[in-house]
C-alpha cells in the first residue's frame, strides 16, 4: 500500500507539469468542440431554424430574375390608328406576312409604312372592308408593340417593349446581376472579417431588399438594371455567411454534413421559387413576392450568435465564452475550467504575435512562379471556370426547354438532391479527380447529343438536359474541396480566391450563350457541352489527393504531382499510401512542434506511432491522450472533405462559390 501511495505521488507532478505545459500550447477550438458538443441540441436548432433558413434568399433573388424578363410568343407592332379594331384584324390589315422554315406567320418587327388616316377615310367611302396590299412599303415598329398575354401576362419585356432591337436588353440584366457579385463578395467579405458575422449578414440582407424594392419600383430598363447590380452585390454573400457561421460552430466531423445540407436547402428554396412563380404571373408582385417575406429575418437578430472563432481572432474572449457557455448548457455540458484559461491564453499570444508578424505576404503571382504549381493553378481555375460556367448556363437555360418552363425549371432543381448525395458517398471513396472528370466529361456529352435530336424532339431533349444538369451539379461539389486540398495550406486561401474569381467571368458571359437560344435552341447546350467535355479532359492531369498528404508550403506544393504520370488518367480508384504520409502533416504547425518537445521525441517523429514502446514508456498517460485527439485531428481535417478554408487564427474565410 505504501508503494503505490508512493507511485502515485512520483506520477502525480509529472502530471501536473505536463497539464501546465500543454496548457501553454496554441489552442484551437475543435479541440474544445467535442467537449462541449460537435453536433449538439444548440447546433441542431442553430442550423435547422436559422443557418438554413438564411440560405434561401439567395436562390429566390439570384433565379426570379428570369420569369421577369417572359417572352411572350406573340407580339406585333402597334398601330394606334387601328385600335377601333380588333387583334385579329389590327394583325391582318397591318402586319405583314413573312416566311420562316417554310411557315407564314405575321411579322414581330415590321408593319406597312403606309398613312392609315387616309386609307381608313378611303375604306368609309368606298364602304366596303378594309384590305391589305402585300405590295405596301414597311417600316420597323416606331409606336411600340401589342403583346398576346393569355400565357405570358407580364413581364419587363412587356412594359419596357424589350424586343427587336432591344431583345438583348433582358440578357444584359443578366449580366448586370452577376457583375455585382464579385464585387459585393470583396466588400462584404471584408466587413465579414472586420464587423463579425451577424453585421456581415444582416446588412447584406438589408442591400438585398433595398436592391429588390428598388426593382419592384423600375419605371425603366435602366433603373431596373441598375437594381439588379445592387441584388448581385448580395447573391454569394447572403449565401455564405450563414453557411460560415454554422461551420464554426460545429465540429470537424460533421462539416460535411452541415455543407451538403446547405446547398440541398439552396436548391429547396430554388424549387419553391418554381412554384411561387407558377402562381404569382405579374413581374412586380413577384418581386415583392420572393423578397418581403425575408423582413422577418430581421428577427434572427434576437438568437443568431456570432462566432465565437471570430470574437476569439478579435479578442473578444468574454462575448466568445459566453456563447460557448450557452452552447455548453444547451448541449447539456459543462465548459471545463481549463479551456478558459487555456483560450484567455491564446488570445494574449494572438494579441503578441499579432504586434510582432513581419511575415511576407503571399500573392496569386507566387501560384505561377514554378511550372508544376503554375500548371495546376491553370488546371484548376479551368476547371473552376468550366463548372461554374455550366452550372449556372443550365440553370439559366431550364426555363427555355420542355414544354412547361416552371415544370422545367422545378425539375432542373429536383435533380441536384440526388446528385449532392451521390456526390459525398462517392467522392470520399474513389476520390476527387475521376469522379469530377467523369462527370463532367458525362454532362458535356449529354449537352453535345442533342444536335442529332429532330426539333420536336422536346421531352427526350429535356430529358438529356436533366442528366446533364445533375452531373454537372455534382461536379461543382467536389471542385470546392478538390481545389482546396491541391492548394497548399500557405496559399491555399489566395488560390481558392483566385481560382473561384476568374471561374466567376463566367457568370458574367454565360448570358450571352444563352441568348443564341433565340435563333438555334440547342446552340447553347452544344456550347456548354463542349466546355464541360474539355474542363473534365484537362481535370484529368491533375494529381489525386486522397489517401496523400496534403502541402503545406509552396515547395511542397511544387513537388505534389511532380512524378505524375499518363498512367494515372486510367487509375479510377487511387491507391491508398502508408498512415504517416495520408494525412495533412501539421508538424510545421508550433503547436504541434511543442507537443513533440514536451514528449522528448524529435520534431516530425512518428506521431501516429502511439503504440510504440518507446511511446508508451517516456510519455505520460495525459500526454499520450493529447497526442490520440491531435492525431484524430489531423485524421478528421483530410476526412471533413467539405471544409472552407480558414484564416491562421481559424476562422473560416468568405469565397466567391455561387
Amino acid at each position: 500500500m505504501e508503494v503505490m501511495e508512493e507511485g502515485e505521488e512520483t506520477v502525480e507532478p509529472e502530471i501536473q507539469e505536463s497539464e501546465k505545459m500543454l496548457a501553454d500550447e496554441p489552442f484551437d477550438l475543435d479541440e474544445l468542440l467535442p467537449v462541449i458538443g460537435e453536433f449538439g441540441r444548440y447546433q441542431k436548432l442553430l442550423l435547422w431554424l436559422i443557418c438554413l433558413p438564411a440560405c434561401i434568399p439567395c436562390g429566390f433573388c439570384a433565379f426570379n430574375q428570369l420569369f421577369m424578363t417572359d417572352v411572350p410568343e406573340e407580339y406585333w407592332c402597334r398601330v394606334p390608328e387601328l385600335v377601333n379594331f380588333t387583334a385579329e384584324e389590327r394583325k391582318l390589315y397591318s402586319i405583314p406576312l413573312v416566311e420562316h422554315d417554310g411557315v407564314e406567320s405575321y411579322s414581330k418587327c415590321s408593319r406597312y409604312a403606309v398613312d392609315w388616316k387616309e386609307i381608313l377615310k378611303y375604306s368609309d367611302e368606298m364602304e366596303g372592308p378594309l384590305a391589305p396590299n402585300s405590295s405596301w412599303p414597311t417600316e420597323p415598329c416606331r409606336d411600340g408593340w401589342e403583346y398576346n398575354t393569355t400565357v405570358v401576362q407580364s413581364s419587363i419585356v412587356i412594359d419596357f417593349n424589350l424586343v427587336c432591337d432591344y431583345d438583348i436588353y433582358p440578357t444584359l440584366g443578366l449580366v448586370a446581376l452577376n457583375t455585382g457579385g464579385p464585387v459585393g463578395v470583396y466588400l462584404f467579405g471584408l466587413l465579414n472579417d472586420r464587423s463579425g458575422r451577424r453585421i456581415s449578414y444582416f446588412s447584406c440582407l438589408a442591400t438585398l431588399l433595398a436592391g429588390s424594392f428598388l426593382t419592384a419600383a423600375s419605371t425603366s430598363f435602366w433603373m431596373w438594371a441598375f437594381s439588379r447590380v445592387i441584388v448581385g452585390l448580395t447573391i454569394p454573400a447572403v449565401y455564405q455567411i450563414p453557411f460560415i457561421i454554422a461551420l464554426e460552430l460545429v465540429g470537424p466531423n460533421y462539416r460535411s454534413f452541415v455543407t451538403v445540407m446547405t446547398c440541398t436547402f439552396y436548391t429547396f428554396g430554388i424549387m419553391m421559387l418554381a412554384g411561387v412563380t407558377y402562381l404569382i404571373r405579374d413581374w412586380v408582385k413577384l418581386t415583392l413576392y420572393t423578397s418581403v417575406p425575408f423582413l422577418l429575418y430581421f428577427l434572427y437578430l434576437l438568437v443568431m450568435p456570432e462566432s465565437p472563432r471570430w470574437l476569439l481572432m478579435k479578442g473578444k474572449l468574454e462575448q466568445a465564452l459566453l456563447i460557448l457557455e450557452t452552447m455548453a448548457r444547451v448541449n447539456g455540458k459543462q465548459l471545463p475550467d481549463s479551456f478558459r484559461k487555456r483560450l484567455q491564453q491564446r488570445v494574449l499570444a494572438e494579441k503578441s504575435r499579432t504586434t510582432k508578424r513581419t511575415e511576407t505576404s503571399i500573392g496569386a503571382f507566387d501560384l505561377c512562379k514554378t511550372p508544376n504549381m503554375r500548371l495546376k493553378t491553370i488546371l484548376i481555375t479551368l476547371n473552376w471556370f468550366a463548372n461554374e460556367t455550366v452550372y449556372l448556363g443550365l440553370s439559366y437555360y431550364g426555363p427555355s426547354l420542355g414544354e412547361n418552363q416552371y415544370l422545367s425549371f422545378f425539375l432542373s432543381s429536383l435533380v441536384e438532391i440526388p446528385s449532392y448525395i451521390i456526390c459525398w458517398i462517392i467522392m470520399d471513396r474513389w476520390g476527387r479527380r475521376w469522379p469530377m472528370c467523369l462527370l463532367m466529361i458525362l454532362s458535356g456529352i449529354s449537352c453535345i447529343v442533342t444536335v442529332v435530336l429532330t426539333e420536336d424532339a422536346v421531352t427526350e431533349t429535356l430529358i438529356l438536359y436533366l442528366l446533364s444538369k445533375s452531373m454537372i451539379s455534382a461536379s461543382f461539389l467536389i471542385i470546392y474541396p478538390f481545389a482546396g486540398e491541391l492548394y497548399p495550406t500557405q496559399v491555399r486561401g489566395v488560390g481558392i480566391g483566385t481560382s473561384s474569381y476568374i471561374g466567376g467571368l463566367g457568370l458574367i458571359v454565360i448570358p450571352f450563350i444563352t441568348y443564341l437560344g433565340k435563333e438555334n435552341l440547342r446552340l447553347p447546350l452544344v456550347i456548354m457541352g463542349c466546355v464541360s467535355v474539355l474542363g473534365g479532359f484537362t481535370g484529368l492531369r491533375l494529381p489525386e489527393t486522397l489517401h496523400h498528404r496534403l502541402p503545406q508550403t509552396l515547395e511542397e506544393g511544387e513537388l505534389f504531382g511532380q512524378d505524375w504520370t499518363f498512367d494515372e488518367c486510367f487509375r479510377c480508384i487511387p491507391s491508398k499510401k502508408s498512415p504517416s504520409s495520408s494525412y495533412e502533416n501539421l508538424s510545421h504547425d508550433p503547436s504541434d512542434a511543442a507537443l513533440e518537445l514536451n514528449a522528448g521525441v524529435p520534431i516530425n517523429a512518428g506521431i501516429l506511432a502511439t503504440g510504440s514502446g518507446s511511446c508508451s514508456t517516456e510519455r505520460t498517460p495525459l500526454e499520450l491522450a493529447r497526442i490520440r485527439r491531435q492525431s484524430m485531428k489531423r485524421l478528421v481535417r483530410q476526412a471533413s472533405t467539405m471544409d472552407t478554408q480558414k484564416t491562421k487564427d481559424g476562422a473560416m474565410q468568405l469565397t466567391y462559390w455561387f
